[in-house]
């Protein structure tokens, strides 16, 4: 008995280091198993979400979103192509929807919804404060209807949006469906910056990239000015950051020979500066005291080069 008990335990031991080794290095007989377990009970179906992605994990489609007719664009329509990495997108802490139903838009595709965190066009499902720039540019008078494509990928690099990157062609396809929806650019907003300095790009290489964008954007057809954020603090290893910023680095000293060098290439919102460490929810990301700093400081920029515009080509 005490024998036929022995041999069973060491059976047992035998089986679940087995079954352990095996499930480990996926070799016989886990590989089998789980298929048959697979095969007999199917598979887990996954949840459902109300959001669609593309290959590329841009957000291109979400159920909570009302469309609508898309506004005609006037001499008082603001149409933001908005360009850069997560803290163009939606990475925000806050979300936001327009305070004016459809005087604010997001455009996609050629189709208009009500603006509303999160934006089609761009990576991830969380908030963002362009829509709030929009709110802020109506209720500031100096806007009576804003246009929001977007289209900011978390992580890229600006070798992506240049000449022969990826992110160039969908660019491109953006532009087109733009002017094919009958709205002309009246700013492009860049937010990108942090990727470039955690790989250790070159002042040098940053601006060749950036210049090729830009010339992407001559080429077809965008005349807008092009406002290039100071944007290089994204802190943690979780973020994919470092631990510490400074605040001299290539990226910024790119930034700003960039916004100096003409081409209708202007500085925008210089985020570095103007956020604090609780203004980031993550030590990297906006949250919302952050989102109402960087979009006040966007909508004075704004109108305060509409003004010069004004000034320089009247009526």
């Amino acid at each position: 008995m005490r024998n036929t008990m022995a041999a069973g335990l060491a059976a047992m031991i035998a089986m679940y280091f087995l079954g352990g080794m095996s499930a480990r290095h996926e070799i016989f007989p886990w590989p089998q198993l789980s298929a048959l377990r697979k095969m007999v009970g199917g598979e887990k179906a996954a949840a459902p979400s109300r959001y669609t992605f593309d290959d590329k994990g841009r957000l291109t489609g979400d159920e909570s979103k009302t469309p609508v007719t898309c506004p005609i664009q006037t001499d008082r329509t603001a149409v933001l192509l908005i360009l850069g990495q997560s803290n163009a997108a939606n990475d925000g802490g806050q979300r936001y929807r327009s305070n004016y139903g459809a005087r604010v838009v997001n455009v996609f595709e050629k189709r208009c919804f009500i603006a509303a965190s999160p934006l089609l066009g761009s990576t991830d499902t969380k908030g963002e404060y362009w829509t709030l720039l929009g709110n802020n540019l109506i209720a500031s008078g100096q806007n009576d209807s804003v246009i929001l494509a977007a289209l900011a990928y978390s992580g890229s690099e600006v070798a992506r949006w240049a000449t022969g990157g990826d992110l160039n062609p969908v660019l491109v396809d953006t532009m087109k469906q733009l002017q094919d929806a009958g709205y002309r650019i009246t700013s492009v907003l860049w937010v990108q910056g942090e990727k470039d300095l955690v790989i250790g790009t070159t002042a040098e290489a940053y601006q060749e990239h950036f210049m090729s964008m830009v010339d992407t954007l001559r080429q077809h057809g965008v005349q807008a000015p092009v406002y290039i954020s100071i944007a290089s603090k994204c802190l943690e290893p979780s973020n994919g950051g470092f631990k510490e910023h400074i605040p001299d680095n290539a990226i910024v000293r790119a930034q700003l020979a960039l916004s100096k060098s003409g081409h209708g290439i202007r500085e925008g919102v210089n985020s570095d500066a103007l956020l604090d460490g609780e203004d980031r929810y993550d030590d990297c990301h906006i949250g919302g005291t952050g989102a109402e700093k960087v979009s006040r400081a966007w909508m004075n920029l704004l109108r305060g080069d509409r003004h010069l515009e004004t000034r320089d080509n009247p009526p």
